[in-house]
């Protein structure tokens, strides 16, 4: 086993019990991932649909998978194909175009609804205050089950400074889940990254997605 098998079991021994490690597998080989999933990983996250499913074409259901990019509305039936989990609902449209897809395949379909928590223009999500009426319609939606919040949060230079957009998604999620509304079930926080993930534990969060920590540095 390499480096890449030495850093997943790492990460699988000081994580806490009840957070899931997510590795984020963008731009990564099926060599690279191979390893991380024999070493232990059992939840790949990507970010495109394209090149997720070359991925998963190789990998399959040895692991599950979370959608954590962007989502298109035109690509949700071949991503409801790939995916486990979609962590980046932030509107009624797609929230619409994924229940009509599971509802054909007639299951309940997991997402998480993507929350925009620092408020940046270039970034998807959904901002915090529009967070519950988008909760109420898509919880209208028989074929969905929204399970949590997801956030990115912004790039900063000290990880410390993404701590309060961490703590108003938890704040967020703790408000929501007493919302008591059908098809919801408030469970799974998923926040931190590579540098972040420590920080997003101790304010909450139970799923963080790794990349560079575990694989090193892309194009490397």
């Amino acid at each position: 086993m390499g480096l890449i098998a030495d850093r997943v079991r790492e990460f699988l021994e000081e994580i806490p019990r009840g957070v899931t490690l997510v590795a984020a597998t963008k731009t990564r080989n099926i060599e690279e991932i191979t390893e991380a999933v024999d070493a232990g990983i059992r939840v790949i996250g990507e970010n495109y649909i394209q090149e997720a499913e070359s991925k998963f074409n190789a990998i399959g259901r040895r692991v599950k998978w979370h959608m954590v990019g962007h989502l298109q509305r035109n690509k949700a039936e071949k991503a409801l194909e790939i995916f486990d989990c979609i962590e980046t609902v932030d509107n009624v449209r797609l929230a619409k175009e994924i229940n009509r897809i599971a509802g054909r395949k007639g299951i309940q379909y997991p997402v998480l609804l993507e929350i925009n928590s620092a408020r940046e223009e270039q970034k998807a999500g959904i901002l915090p205050e529009n967070a519950e009426q988008l909760l109420y319609n898509i919880s209208q939606l028989n074929n969905l089950r929204v399970e949590g919040l997801m956030t990115m949060g912004p790039l900063v230079d000290n990880p410390e400074d993404i701590r309060p957009y961490f703590r108003l998604t938890k704040k967020l999620f703790e408000k929501l889940k007493g919302t008591q509304l059908p098809n919801v079930e408030m469970k799974y926080l998923s926040m931190g990254m590579s540098d972040s993930w420590r920080i997003a534990i101790e304010e909450g969060a139970n799923i963080v997605r790794i990349g560079t920590a575990i694989f090193g540095a892309r194009g490397k």
